[in-house]
């Protein structure tokens, strides 16, 4: 269920910057330019799902839709391939429920570059 108290929200989503901090995905900027109003869903989402734990993972359930979230992921996290195939493959079959979370990929991937090809 998805919170809809501002108060909340705002609260879970500063734990998660805080918590991605800690972990130094903002490695290459000022730690006093990092936070929510720098930093937008799609890469608090992304970042949440690249850099954290699924107890955080599920923290980003419980403050934005599916939709949203995965939405955010075949944007920023499945371009990325190779690099991270093994997490995208997990969160395929996981969080997306693909059957054939290799095949879901290879599709998501290839409709990325074509998409490029054709911009």
């Amino acid at each position: 269920m998805i919170i809809k108290d501002k108060q909340t929200v705002q609260t879970v989503k500063h734990t998660l910057l805080e918590k991605l901090k800690h972990e130094h995905a903002f490695w290459s900027y000022e730690p006093e330019s990092v936070n929510l109003d720098s930093v937008d869903d799609d890469q608090l989402i992304a970042l949440t799902m690249r850099h954290l734990d699924l107890p955080e993972i599920k923290q980003l359930f419980s403050i934005y839709s599916l939709r949203k979230i995965k939405n955010a992921w075949k944007r920023l996290l499945v371009p990325e391939g190779e690099y991270l195939y093994t997490l995208n493959r997990f969160f395929a079959w996981y969080y997306f429920k693909a059957k054939n979370p290799d095949a879901y990929l290879k599709g998501l991937q290839t409709r990325h570059i074509n998409g490029l090809i054709g911009a």
